[in-house]
Formats: C-alpha cells, sequence, structure tokens
C-alpha cells in the first residue's frame, strides 16, 4: 500500500586545493563506477555495486530475513500469473529475467506488506482474502488527485515459507496493515483505522500486547523499528487547516488517503518522543533507519516541480545533513539496509526501457 505509480547539492566549505582534491577523487569514483555497471548513475557513490533483480510488473516492499539469506517482496506481475499484488520469495543471488519466484501467499484477494519473523521460517503480511478472494479495485485518482486505497478488508496473518497462514493477528474492523518487525523479535508496529484515524500500533509477535501509539488526526505509516528497537520513523500527513481536515475525513471515510503531502516523524518505540524530523513539502515517505541507527534513507520528490521524480535520500536523525543518494529522473523508492548493513534492496524505474514497470535493485553499500 505504499506504492506510488533537480537536483539538490549541499556545499561543503574547505581549502581550495583540499575541495579539489575531493571532487577529483569522486568524478574518478563516479567514472569508474559507471564504466563498471551502467546501472549506477555517476553521481550514486554510496553503491559500490547494483544489480537488478526483477524484470517486470510492479515490484516492491522487498524485506530482508533476520540472517539476510533471503527477501521477500510484493509484485503483480501478470506473467506470474497474478491479477494484483501477492507475496514472492527469492534467495539473494537469484534474478528472474527468465524464471518465476515461489509465491508464497495465497494467491487470492489482495496482499501488502510482508517482513520475516525472528525465525527466519515464517512472515507476517496484510491480505484481503478473507473478505474477498477476487481483486479489489484500485482507485488512483479521486477529483482528478492522487490517492491510495485503504482497505478495511486487510488483516494481518502469520504464514510458513511455503505458503501456508499459521495464525492470524488482527480481526478488529477495519484497515490493518504495514506491519513491521522490530530488529529485537520482539514487537510489531503496523498501522490501524481501528479508533476511526490512520494511528501506530505495537504488539508482541504473537498479536499480544496491542498498544497505540500515535494519536493526531493524519495518516499516520509506514513505520520502521530503529536497529536497537528503540525508536520508530514513520511517515505522516497532518493537514491543519479546516479544509485540508475535511477533505482528510472525507476521503478516509470512502477508504482512500491522499499521499501528497507527507513528512517524516520520529519517536521512541512506546510513542514518546515523537518529534517532526523533515518539513520538506511534497511526500516524503518509504523511510528507513541507517544501519548506525543516527541516519535516515528515505525517498522524496520535494525537488519535483511536477510531482517526479522520485529519488533517495539521507539525513541525521536530528534533521541536519539532507543528502541526495540517488539520481533518478524517474521514481527510486523502498530502501531497506540488510541486518549486516552491508547492502540495500529499493525499487525503481531505471532501465525498464521506457515501461512503467517498477524493479528491484540490490546495492553494494558504501558510506
Amino acid at each position: 500500500m505504499r506504492k506510488l505509480t533537480l537536483v539538490m547539492m549541499l556545499l561543503i566549505f574547505a581549502a581550495c586545493g583540499q575541495k579539489q582534491q575531493n571532487q577529483e577523487t569522486k568524478s574518478e569514483t563516479s567514472e569508474s563506477s559507471t564504466a563498471q555497471n551502467p546501472l549506477i548513475y555517476p553521481e550514486e557513490t554510496h553503491f559500490k555495486s547494483l544489480r537488478q533483480v526483477t524484470f517486470g510488473g510492479d515490484n516492491a516492499e522487498a524485506y530482508w530475513s533476520f540472517d539476510d539469506q533471503q527477501l521477500l517482496f510484493q509484485s503483480n506481475n501478470a506473467d506470474w500469473g497474478v491479477g494484483c499484488d501477492q507475496m514472492f520469495l527469492m534467495n539473494v543471488d537469484q534474478e528472474f529475467s527468465s524464471t518465476q519466484p515461489p509465491m508464497i501467499s495465497t494467491g487470492k484477494g489482495r496482499t501488502t506488506c510482508g517482513y520475516f519473523l525472528p525465525d527466519n521460517t515464517h512472515f507476517v503480511y496484510a491480505s484481503t482474502h478473507l473478505d474477498n478472494e477476487a481483486c479489489p479495485e484500485v482507485p488512483l485518482r479521486k477529483n482528478g488527485n492522487y490517492v491510495w486505497p485503504v482497505y478495511d478488508s486487510f488483516d494481518i496473518f502469520v504464514a510458513d515459507l511455503q505458503g501456508n497462514i499459521t495464525g492470524q493477528l488482527t480481526n478488529e474492523p477495519g484497515y490493518d496493515a504495514e506491519a513491521t518487525v522490530s530488529p529485537k523479535g520482539d514487537k510489531i508496529v503496523f498501522t490501524s483505522t481501528r479508533s476511526g484515524d490512520l494511528e501506530l500500533y505495537t504488539m508482541d509477535i504473537d498479536g499480544s500486547n496491542v498498544k497505540q501509539i500515535t494519536d493526531e488526526l493524519g495518516y499516520d505509516g509506514g513505520a520502521f523499528f530503529s536497529p536497537d528497537g528503540s525508536q520508530i520513523i514513520f511517515r505522516a500527513s497532518r493537514p491543519k487547516t479546516p479544509e485540508a481536515i475535511e477533505k482528510y475525513k472525507s476521503l478516509l471515510a470512502e477508504g482512500l488517503v491522499e499521499p501528497t503531502e507527507m513528512e517524516l516523524f520520529i519517536c521512541n518505540a512506546d510513542g514518546s518522543d515523537l518529534r517532526q524530523l523533515t518539513r520538506l513539502g511534497n511526500a516524503n515517505w518509504s523511510p528507513f533507519f541507517h544501519p548506525s541507527g543516527e541516519k535516515i534513507l528515505f525517498s522524496s520528490n520535494f525537488e519535483a516541480e511536477r510531482g517526479f521524480p522520485f529519488n533517495l535520500y539521507m539525513i541525521d536523525t536530528d534533521g541536519k545533513n539532507l543528502t541526495r543518494i540517488t539520481h533518478s529522473e524517474t521514481f527510486d523508492a523502498f530502501p531497506v539496509f540488510s541486518n549486516d548493513g552491508k547492502y540495500l534492496v529499493f525499487s525503481s524505474n531505471r532501465n525498464n526501457g521506457g515501461t512503467r514497470d517498477t524493479n528491484l535493485f540490490i546495492a553494494e553499500w558504501q558510506d
């Protein structure tokens, strides 16, 4: 549910000789990366290597197993026999230019936001299949504006890697989805409308001990824990004017949100010390903690005049040192670091032959 289907440079003041040397080193690194790998744009110096994993359809929200040996992701690739997003599994060294990964959801309804559990043999994900086995309609525009559907038929399930559902974690009326698991392996954070608004909740990994951790009007979603499990980063809309509030409430009553104005917020895992991290404008979303726990990688179109492109940016957890990471002319989003911090998986429109396909890429990361 997190899917959305120019250049800002930070000036570093230094001695002229050192600045020239840094520029020359950066240029040499960029030229070397580009010569070795045409998937890497010259300015993308954090990518030591980059490889494409999928080659068609919309592929997104890829998440690592706790041992970094596998990834699960959602795809609507028609060539794989699905009509809307389902969950698929891959080993980290695989790619699917001519083969198909195993589907590990039921193939019924629409699914989203799969995430491994600590045992590496089970995962959580949201699905609409209990309400209807058919794919639900996907409205993309309301009154000319881009919208996301918030299906009240989404509930969160546990399944094994053979696709067998072994448990159901939510059964409240309304939307329950966007579940992710703490690296500590003890908690799940998710988004729910059970209060009448889109708020964040945490629960133990068995579904018990549910606690609401946000309570302000607006869409709170796409949340992830810090590497030590002590903090949560998420995206949020915060309508303030009477007109914006009425519009938000009206859309939500129809099961829709308009994700064109979102900023990043950060809080402790219990919801305390909530603060706004970005004030960039436009849509800032799909945040994920850097392995250090001191920076956030996220996707944004704040530099775009007409909604695109989306690129990846990095910012300190105190809101300083905003840095652009990717230099796409279309769409880069859903960055997720491996647990060992060595690799980054993300979704991109690069190298799609001019189609609208969004594919998965795995980069070897260098700070």
